[in-house]
């Protein structure tokens, strides 16, 4: 069987699936999965048959609810925003290996009454099937929840999203990932508002200069910068590193170190079982 008659075939399962549930809540947060799922859902089941709710809390950056609001108005979708408490969360501030696991069951548990109260039997996430091989404790909070994963089920992984997503003309079909800020906090080290608020203007810095890749890893008085490893030859000359180290002590850093292996989602999760579990943070 040909690649394009298995995407179809997946293709055709989802939109199945979306049709057995009949009206849904869409986990919505603007990235690759999720934007593609509330598309393929609204154009399957109709407007008024899909709601998507986002969570407008510190974890997400500013710039990414915006592309979300401005996705969810192209697309001609109903969207909520919600502010969760996960802040307020003692288990997900101490940021253990688990954090996502809090965060989600907090997440979920905000969803229920909302598709009670509009009478939408389903709340959908944006998984997909290579995540189901990943270290995602939000998988768990998922099903502890009865939270239905459609395109997981469909089979359909990142790379098809990405193909399908390029055929339906979304903006997301290249776009990067962006998980929570919180993933760029060691685990065990508190997550805090500040911490957030400096991680995220840190990034917004580095894109400015060009940079689509980066993540800012927050080791409390020392920033270290991740960005592609071709990049970063161009990035320790003088007169860049001179504006980088300017800016980070701005945000409040002591120290900026920039890591020699380069970008790479899921840093933070090598220290998990000497690195023997992945992540996308």
């Amino acid at each position: 069987m040909s690649d394009e008659r298995i995407l179809n075939d997946k293709m055709l399962l989802l939109q199945q699936k979306l049709r057995e549930l009949g009206r849904t809540l869409i986990a919505y947060s603007g990235g690759v999965d999720s934007t593609f799922l509330l598309k393929v859902a609204v154009e399957t089941l109709g407007r008024d048959n899909v709601l998507a709710v986002i969570s407008t809390g510190p974890v997400l950056p500013r710039a990414e609810l915006e592309l979300a609001r401005q996705l969810a108005r192209q697309i001609g979708a109903n969207l909520q925003e919600i502010k969760t408490t996960e802040m307020d969360d003692p288990n997900f501030r101490a940021n253990p290996a688990d954090r996502c696991f809090h965060c989600k069951s907090i997440l979920f548990e905000h969803l229920k009454p909302i598709a009670e109260q509009h009478g939408l039997p389903a709340i959908l996430t944006g998984l997909n099937a290579d995540d189901l091989g990943d270290y995602r404790p939000g998988i768990q909070a998922a099903r502890k929840h009865g939270v239905v994963e459609p395109m997981a089920a469909a089979g359909l992984t990142k790379a098809e999203i990405r193909e399908l997503s390029k055929r339906y003309g979304l903006p997301t079909a290249d776009k990067p990932a962006s998980p929570c800020l919180a993933s760029r906090i060691p685990y065990g080290e508190p997550v805090t508002e500040a911490k957030l608020q400096q991680i995220e203007q840190g990034e917004l810095f580095l894109r400015g200069l060009g940079l689509r890749d980066c993540r800012v890893r927050h080791h409390g008085n020392l920033a270290r910068l991740e960005i592609p490893a071709d990049k970063i030859v161009n990035f320790a000359q003088p007169e860049v590193r001179e504006v980088i180290v300017k800016r980070f002590k701005e945000l409040g850093f002591t120290f900026v170190a920039m890591d020699l292996q380069g970008f790479r989602s899921g840093g933070l999760n090598e220290v998990l079982k000497g690195g023997g579990l992945k992540g996308t943070a």
